[in-house]
């Protein structure tokens, strides 16, 4: 059964970092694009971070470019989203993603095969 799990949200600080993983099972990462959507209470769900192999793909929200990496480590089937000067904007809960489509697309479409249960990230002083 295929299976995205989440891991490493919690507090922090105003222009602090944080890394969240996420460790896939019951399916190869290596074929899909993959990346992470967030849900802030009272706002859409939106694509932020998507990365696909394949073609080299990369896609990055507005709000979070500059600021926020998506990689992925296909020998561990895990994909990582490291976060830089988080601001209490970025307080949401985050979704792992994996989807057969471009990095592009499932960003922008929210195209997904499959979700993780999220993680909750909050950013406050």
């Amino acid at each position: 059964q295929a299976q995205l799990v989440e891991s490493g949200g919690g507090l922090v600080q105003p222009g602090g970092s944080l890394r969240v993983s996420c460790a896939a099972s019951g399916f190869t990462l290596d074929y899909y694009a993959v990346g992470w959507f967030r849900q802030a209470p009272g706002k859409e769900r939106e694509g932020i971070s998507c990365i696909r192999s394949k073609d080299n793909g990369l896609h990055y929200a507005d709000s979070v470019k500059g600021r926020f990496t998506v990689s992925r480590d296909n020998a561990k089937n895990t994909v990582y989203l490291q976060m830089n000067n988080l601001k209490p904007e970025d307080t949401a809960v985050y979704y792992c993603a994996a989807a057969q489509t471009t990095a592009h697309s499932m960003c922008t479409r929210g195209w997904v095969d499959y979700w993780g249960q999220g993680t909750q990230v909050t950013v406050s002083s």
